[in-house]
């Protein structure tokens, strides 16, 4: 229970302390944001503060403070010291960097951004990356959601493709309408759904907690996926959203569009990642709870001790209302994916998107690739396992691309020690990337390694140091040209 309250006590000190920190460093002023300056009535268009926060936590808490946690916290209770602290000194900073950056270049999405700081040949690489990246993760929260429908609401095989059907109609009209047809009106709905299923959640785990303290120690059963799967660097892939999530990036100009000041972009950016940190603390407790309750939950798949959890913390009527708002959560990362995919694709060729006929035209080899995407990771268990896999170690490479173009920002702007906040979280999440894809446990059910066989896990931190080092190098480098 220590670790548990320790580390939301942590996330919210952190919040006022550390946040106003970084929001010296990054500096938001008075000038006109995008909205302000350039509304085009599609994507640009001001919203209230309060609305655009929520937005914001429903675009960046996908599924990962739920379902990544509810794996991470097989680590142990060591995951509840990390997620804060990495929520903190790495998380909050990256998404309200990558906010900041945004805001600067008239609402840029991230292609634009790290082609301006990281150069041209680095951006023509990454910008396809993170479009495929973002398709996988329309995928996967279209898979996910419905699975949840599925398995915990209608069990019935017939009806999964229905639930498919469903979110991903959802998914293309959210991306075709303009912002505040859709989801500026859905998402406060949404997000009160969310928040008030994650404090009942919060309330049972405590009365637990206090009544029985051993619920939250660590599991003797855990000891298997620990052997198989080390601290570093696998825990930073598993506990994404919650800890650091490069996808917060390509959200983050979603809602850089829409506030009408910068002075909004602590609040907005640094606090919906502490807000999704409190979350993850909520979900990663609950979890350990429910694995030391009862220890054959340890081999069980995530949505079925997601049922788990609620229904014995909740109840059945609240703790489905609780799965409900788990669905909302995925659905609301996966169709601004879907929107960002397209504004990135009109950013990268210059497509004007005001016009409905051009963003259905951008849309549809979109759509197509998210269909075979769909088709391929339900041919059976072990392709949803590929595309989760190569979702989640991408999705690291943004964020480490992300806090390094930071860091150019600063330095150009003759921040050098400051810019220290951006470039230390960017070294150790390229090391962890790098580490990551040249490692593989050898079991052949981990498709992740880059190379053949997999480095021994020493000489792929060795060989990842070394990365990092040449990666910080080229950072240096590009923040000192004019």
């Amino acid at each position: 229970m220590t670790y548990f309250l320790g580390g939301i006590a942590f996330l919210i000190i952190g919040y006022f302390t550390y946040g106003k920190i970084v929001e010296k460093i990054l500096g938001p002023d008075d000038r006109a944001t995008p909205a302000v300056a350039a509304p085009d009535g599609v994507d640009c268009v001001p919203l209230p503060q309060w609305k655009n926060m929520l937005i914001q936590l429903l675009n960046i808490a996908g599924v990962g403070p739920v379902i990544g946690v509810i794996i991470g916290i097989k680590f142990g209770k060591i995951a509840l010291l990390i997620i804060p602290v990495g929520c903190i000194l790495m998380g909050a900073v990256h998404d309200f960097a990558g906010g900041m950056m945004s805001l600067r270049e008239g609402g840029a999405n991230l292609p634009k951004i790290v082609r301006k700081y990281l150069g041209s040949v680095y951006a023509s690489a990454f910008s396809w990356v993170m479009v495929v990246l973002l398709l996988l993760v329309v995928a996967v929260f279209i898979n996910i959601p419905a699975n949840l429908i599925n398995q915990t609401v209608l069990p019935s095989v017939s009806f999964f493709w229905w639930a498919v059907g469903i979110i991903f109609a959802y998914y293309i009209a959210a991306t075709l309408f303009p912002v505040d047809k859709i989801i500026g009106r859905v998402y406060p709905v949404f997000g009160a759904l969310l928040i008030v299923g994650s404090i009942a959640i919060s309330a049972a785990l405590v009365f637990a907690g206090f009544k029985n303290p051993s619920i939250l120690d660590d599991c003797e059963g855990f000891a298997g996926f620990k052997n198989a799967s080390p601290l570093f660097p696998c825990l930073f892939v598993t506990i994404a959203c919650g800890i650091i999530s490069g996808f917060h990036a390509t959200q983050s100009p979603i809602v850089a569009r829409t506030m009408t000041s910068e002075r909004q972009a602590r609040s907005t950016f640094f606090g919906m990642m502490v807000l999704e940190g409190i979350i993850a603390m909520i979900w990663a407790a609950a979890a350990l709870a429910i694995y030391n309750i009862d220890s054959t939950n340890i081999s069980l798949k995530e949505p079925v001790i997601l049922g788990n959890i609620t229904t014995h913390f909740l109840g059945a009527w609240m703790g489905g209302v609780t799965i409900f708002a788990i669905v909302v959560l995925a659905v609301t990362s996966g169709d601004t994916a879907l929107r960002s995919a397209r504004l990135s694709i009109a950013e990268m060729f210059t497509i004007n998107q005001v016009n409905l006929a051009r963003r259905v035209f951008t849309c549809v080899p979109l759509i197509a690739i998210v269909s075979a995407l769909l088709w391929w990771s339900n041919l059976n268990g072990e392709s949803f396992k590929k595309l989760w896999n190569y979702f989640a170690w991408g999705n690291q490479m943004l964020s480490a691309t992300t806090l390094m173009a930071a860091t150019v920002w600063l330095l150009r702007q003759g921040k050098k020690c400051a810019s220290l906040v951006t470039l230390i979280p960017g070294i150790f999440m390229t090391m962890v990337i790098a580490s990551f894809i040249l490692w593989t446990p050898g079991t052949g059910n981990q498709p992740w390694g880059l190379v053949p066989g997999g480095l021994r896990l020493d000489c792929a931190v060795a060989v990842s140091a070394a990365v990092a080092v040449i990666f910080a190098i080229f950072v240096f480098l590009r923040g000192r040209a004019k």
